[in-house]
């Protein structure tokens, strides 16, 4: 039984001054539209339309936030690459995400899904050489793996950890699928451990899960995250456009 089965819907938050004031932890959902991201969260929480998965591309344009436990959310990030989204609405994302994913203390981490048939986009290569600034974890999907061959499948990873490992040292990446529902339990781990909310049943390490670190070795140390290098670096580094 999924660890999440209990989230609930807690709020929608279109303006930083909004955000939740209880938060102890929370770990953010972001990718391309039609990556998959909002039906990898309701596997994620075994509920079908605990996020709402749109037919239209670019309708989730606020933050949106799901209870798991006292002080604990999953935040359903705006959808990316939306070429049609009008530019007000292209610019209230990028006026929202790029100090929230900055500067949110709560923040453990970042899931980023990406379509396997279609990885590595501009777009997520943006978000993640971005967001690897912040020292925080990223946790890759590759969602719809089971439209991929097992020898496919094998090859996306290949490419992807290859990708990773010139991007962070805090990346990991698995297979994932939603309509199979594969790779939830590998994925329930991770983030249960970025969330401090233990498993009730000690498990041995999935197989299927690159839990290693994944990038090159580097000769300085990790670099710390603090809200004066956040501006410092937003002068030359900005978040991926929409559109």
């Amino acid at each position: 039984m999924s660890l999440f089965r209990k989230a609930v819907f807690h709020t929608t938050v279109a303006n930083l001054h909004d955000l939740p004031g209880d938060s102890i932890c929370e770990v953010a959902f972001a990718g391309r539209s039609n990556a998959g991201k909002s039906s990898a969260i309701n596997a994620l929480a075994n509920h079908t339309r605990l996020a709402f998965v749109s037919k239209t591309p670019g309708r989730t344009q606020h933050l949106n936030y799901f209870t798991l436990d006292a002080g604990k959310y999953f935040v359903d990030l705006p959808g990316y690459g939306f070429a049609k989204a009008p530019e007000e609405i292209r610019a209230q994302w990028e006026g929202l995400l790029a100090p929230y994913l900055s500067y949110r203390l709560p923040l453990a981490g970042l899931v980023l899904i990406m379509d396997c048939r279609h990885p590595l986009t501009d777009l997520d290569l943006q978000m993640l050489e971005w967001f690897a600034q912040t020292g925080k974890p990223i946790h890759v999907l590759l969602s719809k793996s089971d439209k991929l061959t097992r020898q496919e499948q094998a090859n996306v990873l290949r490419e992807v950890e290859s990708a990773l490992s010139r991007i962070s040292e805090r990346c990991t990446l698995q297979l994932f699928s939603s309509l199979k529902r594969t790779g939830i339990d590998e994925a329930e781990r991770v983030l249960a451990n970025w969330l401090d909310m233990p498993l009730k049943d000690e498990v041995l390490p999935p197989t299927g899960l690159r839990t290693e670190k994944v990038a090159r070795a580097r000769n300085r140390k990790a670099m710390g995250w603090s809200a004066r290098s956040a501006v410092k670096k937003s002068d030359n580094k900005k978040p991926p456009a929409k559109g």
